[in-house]
């Protein structure tokens, strides 16, 4: 493996108007967010395979000497050119918020291991070691990526990241083509484009006991980590220094009136109350103002005990499926999928996952929603 650092405009220019002609690139970031809402990119990797040829140069872009990184942006969103990355959540936020865009086509080789049956979830290293018997050094793991300059060893490391993944890409591209599975992986990796984000007003629902609260109170917890989330990015801070769960979801239900209750029933640290506490007061009284008949639903409660039978039997069903097309059945229905079908059944009404009108439509959600039927008959 070689590599080699690519640290001014001029370079990156050069770079990739070499490699315009490029079918494939493989992608890999290093950031940090210890302190911060937003990921701090601190290196970009890439490596290019054009036709048949391929290298095992990998290029390291260093963000932090790059003033214009169009050139990057262009090549990322490129239709003509597959993005390859591995459990690409990360660094799709990233690239979101350095370049304000998305790469797509993209092949997910996390996803695509799941996809061949060969383990759900797999991590980067696990996935090297099942394919190519290699262990990778994890030394750098922990690295300071911010820092400059980078040490030879934070490079290698850096480097080998994308040359060992294009060798896991090539051979689970085969195997994808060879099972006919490509456009499901691609599809997949378009479907974590597009709902990037997309949960933003749904970050109530992650607070374990919010379905107890009325609907006056989900409401006002609604308010809260939307508040919250919005104070978060502002500030580039993560949600927890800002308020944690469990204080958005007291606010919701002592519904303080002034600082002192911020203090002493909430439990608000001083600073935050200095900071925030007659902004969580105007919020407050607001959402006191809003009509009953513009309340949210409120959410359902967990599962009895028929319902969890239901589940089982569902997962039972989702196993064989599997088995019929080999692919690991926690990627062909997600586990907060079960519930939403059982609601589903029920006659609830929402919007359904982007990831149940796609190839998994006839394949998967037809099939358990007619077993479903069945049952209740």
């Amino acid at each position: 493996m070689q590599w080699q650092l690519i640290e001014s405009n001029e370079a990156l220019r050069l770079l990739l108007e070499r490699e315009s002609n490029c079918d494939v690139v493989i992608v890999d970031t290093e950031f940090m967010r210890r302190n911060t809402f937003y990921p701090e990119v601190a290196l970009v990797q890439l490596c290019f395979v054009t036709g048949d040829s391929v290298s095992d140069m990998a290029w390291l872009i260093d963000p932090l000497q790059i003033e214009n990184p169009e050139p990057l942006a262009a090549l990322l969103t490129n239709p003509d050119v597959l993005k390859v990355l591995h459990s690409a959540s990360e660094d799709l936020e990233v690239f979101q918020r350095w370049l304000g865009v998305l790469p797509q086509p993209l092949f997910d080789t996390q996803r695509a291991a799941a996809l061949l049956d060969r383990g759900f979830g797999l991590g980067y290293r696990a996935l090297v070691q099942d394919i190519c018997d290699v262990d990778l050094p994890k030394g750098e793991t922990r690295s300071d990526w911010l820092q400059r300059p980078l040490t030879e060893s934070q490079c290698d490391y850096a480097g080998l990241d994308v040359t060992w993944l294009l060798l896991v890409w090539r051979e689970l591209n085969a195997q994808c083509v060879r099972q006919e599975k490509l456009q499901w992986v691609l599809a997949d990796g378009n479907d974590a484009v597009s709902a990037l984000g997309t949960d933003v007003y749904k970050l109530h629902t992650r607070i374990k006991t919010a379905w107890k609260l009325n609907s006056r109170q989900l409401g006002t917890l609604m308010v809260v980590c939307r508040w919250r989330e919005e104070t978060a990015r502002d500030r580039n801070k993560p949600r927890s220094w800002i308020i944690d769960d469990q204080m958005c979801l007291q606010l919701a239900v002592q519904d303080p009136r002034t600082q002192n209750a911020l203090a002493d029933g909430v439990g608000l640290p001083s600073p935050v109350v200095r900071r925030h506490g007659d902004e969580l007061l105007d919020l407050l009284a607001a959402y006191r103002a809003v009509p009953e008949a513009d309340l949210p639903l409120k959410l359902p409660s967990p599962l009895d005990a028929a319902q969890r039978d239901q589940v089982k039997k569902l997962k039972a069903e989702v196993r064989e499926i599997a088995i019929s097309l080999s692919v690991a059945p926690e990627v062909l229905v997600y586990s907060k999928d079960y519930e939403l079908l059982l609601r589903e059944a029920q006659g609830d009404v929402f919007e359904l996952p982007v990831h149940w009108l796609g190839w998994r439509k006839e394949a998967i959600f037809v099939v358990l929603r007619h077993s479903l039927a069945l049952a209740s008959a």
